[in-house]
């Protein structure tokens, strides 16, 4: 299945905006408020169904009776925390996963605020509230992809993962559908190379 976003989290939605605008040359825009979750977010189209949520603990929401989605609670710098990949019938693919030996969680419903009031929504699989290497199943519907208004100037390269153990992640992202290169390395990572006006830049 394609992959449809990564995740980076940063504790200044702000002060990641500009950061990543410094080191990739676009500035990123849009998004808006997951209302009741405490996070507000902003994107970059990475292609026509791909782009990279910039996600942050949103000030103006009062906090949250559960922590906050992605482990966005304790970051203390910007990085990437997860990833989905797109699915067009997320029952469907939800299934043939878990007759392959892995189980997401349960599909749940997602929304947001957009910056000019609309209510976009979404449906996932429920690891997304914890991110991580395993990347969560999504399903837009008939909601815009958002990557089609996010702004545009980056192409995705190249993404895999490290991780001290590689052969213990395969059989999940199998299961998933999820084609992507595990490679050994110390310590986990996602690490994706995007190009765009100031060149080939790695985030991880």
């Amino acid at each position: 299945m394609p992959i449809d976003h990564f995740i980076y989290a940063h504790p200044d939605l702000d002060a990641a905006v500009t950061q990543l605008e410094e080191r990739l040359g676009v500035r990123a825009l849009g998004g808006g408020k997951h209302v009741g979750q405490g996070t507000h977010n902003k994107l970059l189209a990475l292609g026509p169904r791909t782009y990279l949520e910039i996600v942050a603990p949103d000030p103006d929401q009062a906090e949250p009776p559960r922590p906050r989605p992605y482990g966005v609670d304790g970051v203390t710098r910007g990085g990437l925390v997860g990833w989905a990949v797109e699915c067009d019938d997320i029952d469907a693919a939800l299934a043939r996963t878990r007759r392959h030996g892995f189980d997401p969680g349960d599909v749940i419903d997602g929304r947001r605020v957009g910056p000019t009031g609309e209510m976009l929504r979404w449906r996932l699989t429920r690891n997304a509230l914890d991110a991580g290497l395993v990347p969560f199943l999504i399903g837009w519907g008939d909601t815009p992809h958002p990557a089609r208004s996010a702004p545009p100037g980056l192409l995705l390269e190249s993404f895999h993962v490290e991780h001290p153990d590689p052969e213990s992640l395969r059989p999940v992202l199998a299961a998933l559908g999820a084609d992507v290169q595990v490679e050994p390395a110390a310590d986990a990572a996602l690490v994706v190379r995007l190009n765009g006006p100031n060149g080939s830049t790695e985030l991880r």
